[in-house]
């Protein structure tokens, strides 16, 4: 990542305006319900036994890249995005970090522990992030998506890196979300009408979170 710093400070000498964490991993394969089946809920035992199939890897690999890495890219990069608040009058540098919605919501996530408690853990450092970094003009905000088709949410991906979902959701919406979802998300935070917008959280999930606030999944 100072490698990385370097290249682009030597590319961008007056500074950037902003920096997107996107990526992510789940690793929650041993006891997530479409791989794993789920426990009995009225057996303690059975609950036990299901989710102690996970591994001390899987937790630690998962909050390293979904947590760790999000502190580790903003506070090396803080400076080149200080540097690139004045590049354009009336405009501050942003960084934008992607968590999910299952780190707001309750229950296991279909099974995924350590990959919501993950999520949960961004969002809360972006807090700390935005709330650090306020006194340097650049903003910290998160986006916190519903189900995409991704690799992770799929299983696979074409030849343009592109997965596909095609079945009804049971969010209000009742589709999973689509590249211009996502991309108006992330172009409102990024562009001039989302320098009003410091410590928020946005949520493109086609209001999975209203009719499903402490689903079991």
């Amino acid at each position: 990542m100072r490698r990385l710093y370097k290249e682009i400070s030597e590319k961008e000498p007056q500074g950037i305006q902003l920096l997107v964490n996107n990526a992510g991993i789940a690793r929650d394969d041993s006891t997530k319900f479409s791989t794993a089946g789920e426990p009995d809920w009225e057996d303690a035992q059975s609950i036990s036994e299901h989710f102690l199939k996970t591994s001390g890897d899987a937790w630690s690999d998962t909050f390293r890249t979904n947590v760790g890495g999000i502190y580790i890219m903003s506070m090396t990069f803080l400076p080149l995005l200080a540097k690139g608040c004045s590049k354009t009058p009336g405009y501050t540098s942003s960084i934008i970090n992607t968590t999910s919605i299952s780190g707001a919501m309750k229950g296991s996530s279909s099974g995924q522990f350590a990959y919501a408690s993950s999520k949960a853990a961004a969002t809360h450092l972006s807090k700390m992030l935005a709330t650090t970094f306020y006194k340097t003009k650049v903003r910290v905000n998160v986006i916190a998506p519903g189900v995409f088709p991704s690799e992770m949410t799929t299983g696979e991906s074409d030849g343009d890196n592109k997965s596909v979902m095609d079945k009804e959701m049971s969010n209000p919406a009742g589709r999973p979300g689509k590249d211009s979802d996502m991309a108006a998300t992330v172009l409102l935070l990024a562009g001039p009408g989302g320098v009003f917008y410091n410590e928020q959280i946005l949520y493109p999930d086609g209001g999975q979170t209203l009719v499903v606030p402490s689903s079991k999944t």
